[in-house]
């Protein structure tokens, strides 16, 4: 668990108050014990639009303040918040602070209202803003070094797999048939591509990783977990941020915001982050490095404050990614049971073809087809928040939009096997949210609302698979001389077009009911309903024009012809119970049951044939259903640290899975349902503050996951050429490592730059993860040794003015793979996604915090 500094949590009260003006003044200075001036010291009035810092002597000043008897809230990083009444105006105020060495609080929105986490009856894990920018966690793939029970696979952004407890997506290559079991929302609107953990984190206040079925309290059913990302709101107070890296192999890194008022009830926030990087292999065939970064990213928001009780907040962004990158390196060849003719080295031998290199962490490559990866995000969202009965009632619209322009290599060699592998693609989504979350009695609280989302995903205009020259001989199933017809597969290939139209409705609603001061009970219940439509249409072109039936078996046997079309829809109802006991203030227990669903699926990547028939049957996959059981205890075994345990156990009926295939033509594979899953383990965090300077996290995560019962499933790449289909039951999901764990630590000193007051800081933070599974049926071969990467990283930091600190990650350079998939036919090699080697470099940060500005 990251601590976050009290500082966050006033921040967010202030952002939610009603905001008036007068005419009356309050100045004074803010001193700590020994009298000495704070600088930097955050003073807010309450219920006004007033918001500033004490400046070098400790002097503030807010002006044409109303409505005295007046709240203030006085705060500042170390020391114990002050608030108190203010009568009438004062031009002379004393504010002593005193030094506070307790653990500052968390504040969460995961129960969609503001709470501290160690109330919350959630297995929740929370990062700060501040320490993605200090650790360059600065996006998905990173942030998972800091919360070990988040996986993320990915060998492009549109095959990404996003799981937390191994369970949420499709391990492999994407079928956008199925819904993802982790919901990934961003200041509450729920993004619905996993294209978007490539992106940059742009100007990021927390992250909050929720884990377990969370369908009670978020529109979009979420089966095993959800990201919930708040990003800094606009001000009425002038504030500005700039910040550069530069590091190693090229990398620069640019973000910057500013922020502050248009007008007495209007306030704007500007954000951008910008992010270059060279490649880090190397292709001899090209001469070019490739798997560079080249990100843009920007963010826009308007807060307009009509009275105490109304907030909208408008916000755009748009992220445009141009990588010449997510190529993958041939990591090892696998033996099939295939004939001795169709094994990878006698391919490639008949062809006189060797490698270019045999070690992967060389980061050679020779790929004849150009990799390109061009991934735009953005959208445009409306939030309401208004105070209404006791509580706050909230509508979130939003519009967004995916655009997917991709090549690969997908032989990865420098043969031309696959000459063209391509889907670009085009997706909207609109959402619209209305939830009410408030008192509802003195006893009893709740969370109730209403969800709509509409999907509209479609090839623009088609998807290519097209074989090149060498084809024939990877997919020469017999000895026959044909397949060695000149011109016979070269440029042979499919276009398919297709479409998926989904909608997905939603009522849910939790009541928190207060049964005496140490009882607590937490019913939900959820109805959802979604509906499913898919256009499949793929046609064969190219290759060798003939008439010849042999000759076009032949071709036919590579790719074929299918159309189909399909609708699905299902309803149903799952909830979940809590019961929360809270002996003390430093103990909360709780116990959960719930049911879950995720949502029905559809097959979009073709379906596999059976004596020349498309087999329509297995055009819909049947929703997963869970049962999740779960027992925790927070705890704070003294007012400087936090001490967290649970237990989690899930089982899961129709387990959605994808099926790889040797068939080409069954594009990235197919869906099919495994009968019985089981996730089970236990998860321990803690934190702990020795005192303002010196200050701990760590979280270790044992998780078990198995196919209790899976008996049609696809065989292992090494089996490929025998039986069809492979019982794993009792085998280990992939991707789930038995033990992971983060642990982290920093010490820092007051200390005086350039005439600026702030810390040095010395902080490091280690990640590691035991061996895993990286194939979707268990391999002998397909699996990745355990690691541990070692992050460090020092500088000085200030509230305001000029910080800086240099950083390490990987600092001990440690080879490893984030991924093994095996090659496109399964014809014994497979390849890796690399992680990267030992990155370093400096970071500059400048901050102006102005006062506020009527």
């Amino acid at each position: 668990m990251i601590y976050k500094y009290r500082f966050v949590a006033v921040m967010v009260i202030f952002l939610w108050s009603g905001f008036t003006y007068g005419q009356q003044d309050v100045a004074g200075h803010v001193l700590d014990s020994n009298g000495l001036a704070l600088e930097g010291a955050t003073i807010i009035a309450r219920k006004q639009n007033q918001f500033v810092l004490s400046d070098k002597e400790g002097k503030f000043v807010m002006k044409s303040l109303d409505g005295f008897p007046l709240k203030l809230e006085v705060s500042y990083v170390g020391f114990q918040p002050q608030s108190f009444l203010l009568d009438a105006p004062s031009l002379d105020l004393k504010i002593i602070l005193e030094e506070d060495n307790m653990l500052g609080e968390v504040i969460v929105t995961s129960r969609r209202r503001q709470e501290e986490i160690q109330a919350v009856p959630i297995p929740v894990s929370v990062v700060s803003g501040a320490l993605l920018e200090e650790t360059q966690a600065f996006n998905v793939n990173r942030l998972k070094e800091l919360v070990p029970t988040i996986q993320l696979y990915s060998s492009n952004p549109r095959n990404t797999t996003l799981n937390i407890r191994g369970l949420g997506s499709t391990f492999g290559l994407t079928n956008d048939g199925i819904d993802p079991g982790v919901g990934f929302y961003v200041d509450g609107v729920y993004y619905a591509r996993p294209a978007v953990t490539a992106l940059d984190f742009i100007d990021v206040d927390q992250i909050e990783v929720l884990r377990g079925p969370l369908g009670t309290l978020f529109g979009k059913n979420t089966t095993s977990g959800a990201f919930n990302i708040t990003t800094r709101r606009p001000r009425f107070q002038l504030d500005a941020t700039i910040e550069s890296s530069f590091g190693n192999f090229g990398f620069v890194q640019t973000r910057g915001s500013v922020t502050g008022p248009l007008s007495q009830k209007l306030a704007a926030r500007l954000s951008f982050s910008g992010t270059k990087r060279d490649g880090l292999l190397y292709n001899v065939t090209t001469q070019k490095h490739t798997n560079d970064l080249n990100n843009l990213g920007l963010r826009g928001q308007l807060l307009y404050v009509p009275s105490e009780k109304v907030e909208v907040l408008v916000a755009g962004d748009f992220t445009r990614q141009r990588p010449d990158g997510y190529a993958q390196v041939i990591a090892g060849v696998v033996e099939t049971r295939r004939a001795s003719f169709r094994q990878f080295n006698q391919i490639i031998s008949d062809l006189n073809y060797s490698l270019p290199s045999t070690n992967p962490f060389d980061r050679i490559i020779d790929h004849d087809t150009p990799w390109r990866s061009g991934n735009d995000l953005g959208g445009v969202s409306v939030n309401v928040d208004a105070d209404i009965w006791g509580g706050t009632l909230t509508s979130t619209s939003a519009w967004r939009y995916w655009n997917w322009d991709p090549s690969n290599d997908r032989d990865f060699t420098g043969l031309e096997a696959l000459s063209l592998s391509q889907a670009p693609s085009r997706h909207d989504q609109w959402s619209q949210e209305i939830r009410y979350a408030g008192d509802i009695s003195n006893n009893l609280t709740g969370v109730v609302g209403v969800y709509a989302l509409w999907q509209d995903l479609r090839s623009t205009p088609y998807h290519t698979e097209e074989s090149g020259i060498h084809q024939w001989r990877f997919i020469q199933s017999n000895q026959s001389p044909l397949w060695g017809t000149p011109g016979l597969l070269e440029g042979y290939g499919i276009r398919t077009t297709n479409s998926l139209l989904s909608f997905s409705g939603a009522v849910f609603g939790q009541l928190d009911w207060k049964i005496n001061d140490k009882f607590n009970l937490l019913p939900g219940l959820r109805w959802n309903y979604d509906e499913k439509q898919v256009y499949f249409n793929r046609q064969t072109y190219g290759g060798l024009q003939t008439d010849d039936p042999e000759l076009l078996a032949l071709q036919r046997a590579v790719y074929n012809d299918q159309e189909f079309e399909a609708v699905v829809d299902e309803s149903n109802f799952s909830g979940q119970i809590t019961l929360a006991y809270r002996p003390s203030q430093r103990i909360n227990t709780f116990a959960t049951f719930s049911t879950s669903f995720k949502p029905v699926g559809i097959n979009l990547g073709g379906l596999p044939r059976e004596d020349g028939r498309n087999m329509l049957e297995l055009a819909r996959i049947e929703p997963e259903y869970v049962i999740h059981y779960e027992v925790g205890v927070k705890t704070n075994p003294s007012s400087r640290s936090t001490l967290n345990l649970v237990f989690h156990n899930s089982d899961i009926t129709n387990f959605q899975a994808l099926v790889q295939t040797p068939d080409l033509s069954v594009n990235r594979g197919y869906l099919a349902n495994a009968e019985q899953v089981r996730v089970r383990g236990a998860e321990l965090d803690w934190t702990y503050r020795n005192n303002k300077n010196f200050n701990t996290f760590g979280s270790i995560a044992l998780t078990d996951a198995k196919y209790i019962k899976f008996t049609n499933a696809p065989v292992p790449l090494e089996e490929v050429g025998g039986e069809s289909f492979k019982d794993i039951s009792g085998g280990r999901l992939p991707g789930v490592s038995k033990w992971a764990g983060s642990f982290g630590v920093e010490w820092s000193t007051d200390a005086k730059l350039s005439g600026i007051e702030g810390k040095f800081f010395v902080g490091s933070e280690l990640f590691f993860r035991s061996e895993f599974s990286s194939s979707p049926s268990p391999s002998q071969y397909l699996n990745i040794d355990g690691y541990a990467l070692l992050n460090a990283r020092t500088g000085f930091r200030a509230p305001n003015g000029f910080s800086f600190f240099l950083w390490s990650r990987n600092l001990t350079d440690t080879d490893y793979f984030e991924l093994l998939l095996p090659g496109a036919g399964n014809a014994g090699h497979y390849a890796g996604v690399l992680g990267d080697p030992r990155t370093f470099g400096i970071t500059m940060k400048f901050v102006l915090e102005g006062n506020h500005k009527n």
